[in-house]
């Protein structure tokens, strides 16, 4: 019988389940995720839309023309791409031309 330590014992155990959890698979993409759709509560509340040039600037908190969610801070994703990961819609995607009230610039 060997005599392993009780902490590496517990360190080697843990690796283990952890390994054993992991299922090989095809690894999730920002083009899996559903887009977000205008009629849906939460992009209502924020008054999303996937075209901003639709929304009059005057009408926005921080007023200017050349809001989207491409030049957001909270989109996520690459430059370029349409459609994008958004910190306020969580699992869905967003269009680079849209908007929402809750957009701020990024730094």
């Amino acid at each position: 019988m060997s005599k392993i330590a009780r902490r590496k014992f517990i360190q080697l155990s843990a690796a283990a389940a952890a390994g054993a959890m992991v299922v090989p698979g095809k690894e999730a993409v920002a083009q899996d995720m559903p887009k977000v759709e205008e009629d849906e509560a939460m992009a209502q509340a924020m008054k999303y839309v996937h075209d901003a040039s639709t929304v009059d600037p005057a009408s926005r908190a921080n007023p200017a023309a050349e809001q989207n969610c491409a030049n957001c801070a909270l989109v996520q994703g690459a430059d370029g791409d349409a459609w994008r990961p958004c910190q306020i819609f969580p699992g869905k995607l967003v269009a680079a031309e849209g908007w929402c009230t809750v957009w701020a610039p990024k730094a």
